[in-house]
């Protein structure tokens, strides 16, 4: 049987959906709000695991390609403490294939290949019923036997099926760049080395992580109010750039370098959704990723997004026409996954930013023995 079938969002978990679905020969419709590929910077870069988001790629015919592109190397990581003693400087082997580095811009042309989006169509609700009915902003409407969202934290489609809203965590993040790094901050690059550096003080972090062409994304973390900067401008670079150093007072230079020489800076609270995140089951309406299990990002949250998408799809076209039973069954798989990790990034955002930053070092030899 064919279904016609929508996916709202051209994130890592919309795109691997429907690019297993096309794989194995059933058409979908991918409803993107941006303009286009490149319309807005895509962002920095993921860790794709070996059990998650490699086994969606492979699902999807794109592991082999991954690997060209992907960069083991990335996997290394640093720890220092405040005033700049390396605590931990891991590297991988060359063969190390376990969380290799990709950027989000490569990894969306790389699941985009031969699909066809349909970009600049901004959701603004589904309607469950006979089917489900797609409200665009423009004011049109379209029905389709099964509407994916996989929009995102402040998901559109989410209210057809849940009430429940992300919620603050109380540990908030202002993310700043470095372009050019191994030409310009040659003292920084150096200190990041291939992979990223962290930096673990009392209810506070500095992170630097490498993408590829010399990019640098650094983001200071912190446990503080919503609103804590609400009395900073961060377009006026300097101001922000005083406030988030006035935080790392007493740190090691090289580490308030790696805030103090960005050019911009945006701020990012982290949101979650409850761990135990399900919902009564609403026929022809899903969600799948963030929209359904937004979780801090400690690596996990694309990489369930990408073998939800992919585990979904193949359910539809391997296990028959029943849309709704394949459907039920799948969120039952996903829930009890989701909820598993939840709980992992949780306590481990508890860790790497809260009062003994023992905890974090302690965390990072749990999952990576030096």
């Amino acid at each position: 049987m064919r279904h016609r079938i929508a996916v709202v969002g051209a994130g890592p978990g919309g795109l691997t959906f429907a690019r297993v679905l096309h794989r194995l020969g059933h058409p979908v419709v991918v409803l993107e709000r941006d303009r286009g590929p490149g319309s807005r910077p895509p962002g920095g870069t993921l860790d794709l695991h070996e059990g998650l988001g490699q086994l969606a790629l492979d699902k999807a015919g794109l592991l082999a390609r991954f690997r060209e592109v992907s960069r083991p190397e990335g996997q290394a990581m640093r720890i220092l403490d405040p005033a700049g003693t390396v605590l931990r400087d891991w590297r991988p082997r060359p063969d190390e294939r376990a969380n290799p580095e990709i950027d989000r811009g490569q990894l969306r042309d790389l699941l985009l290949g031969p699909l066809d989006v349909r970009w600049g169509q901004e959701v603004t609700g589904v309607v469950p019923g006979d089917g489900a009915l797609v409200q665009f902003g423009d004011g049109r409407q379209e029905t389709f036997d099964l509407v994916v969202g996989a929009d995102g934290a402040w998901s559109r489609v989410r209210p057809a099926v849940s009430p429940v809203t992300p919620c603050y965590t109380g540990v908030t993040a202002v993310e700043t760049s470095l372009d050019d790094v191994d030409t310009r901050h040659p003292d920084l690059a150096e200190l990041i080395g291939d992979g990223a550096v962290a930096v673990y003080g009392v209810n506070r972090a500095v992170v630097a992580q490498r993408a590829s062409g010399g990019h640098v994304k650094v983001y200071v973390q912190l446990r503080a109010p919503l609103d804590w900067l609400a009395g900073v401008d961060l377009t006026d670079v300097e101001a922000a750039r005083s406030a988030l150093l006035a935080l790392l007072d007493g740190w090691a230079q090289p580490v308030r370098d790696l805030v103090g020489r960005g050019a911009a800076f945006v701020h990012r609270p982290i949101h979650v959704l409850p761990p135990s995140h399900t919902w009564a089951h609403v026929r022809g309406v899903t969600l799948l990723g963030d929209a359904a299990h937004l979780m801090p990002p400690l690596g996990a949250g694309a990489n369930l997004a990408m073998l939800d998408g992919a585990e979904l799809a193949e359910s539809l076209v391997i296990d028959g026409g029943d849309l709704d039973g394949v459907v039920r069954a799948w969120e039952e798989r996903m829930w009890a996954r989701a909820a598993r990790w939840a709980a992992i990034t949780m306590s481990g955002l508890e860790r790497l930013v809260g009062p003994d930053p023992a905890a974090a070092l302690a965390l990072f030899d749990e999952v990576q023995p030096s």
